[in-house]
């Protein structure tokens, strides 16, 4: 991953096609689909749990429904 002039993390095209690549070599427990609001926090709960995690997403992570639809605060996301 990369970051910004902020400090955030990107995940540009290169940082994407290596962590696929990871995704279809090893093994994961739980593999979520769906970057939303939802998906991620049911892989945060997961990995807070010590399992090991795979998360996909089409688009960019939490900008479908997620976006338009939420209006509630998550805490910790």
């Amino acid at each position: 991953m990369t970051a910004d002039a902020a400090g955030s993390a990107r995940l540009g095209p290169d940082e994407r096609t290596a962590a696929l690549a990871a995704l279809t070599r090893d093994e994961v427990q739980v593999l979520v689909v769906g970057g939303g609001v939802v998906g991620a926090g049911v892989a945060l709960d997961a990995v807070t749990r010590g399992l090991s995690v795979g998360l996909v997403e089409a688009r960019d992570f939490g900008s479908g429904t997620s976006s338009r639809s939420s209006k509630l605060i998550h805490g910790g996301l």
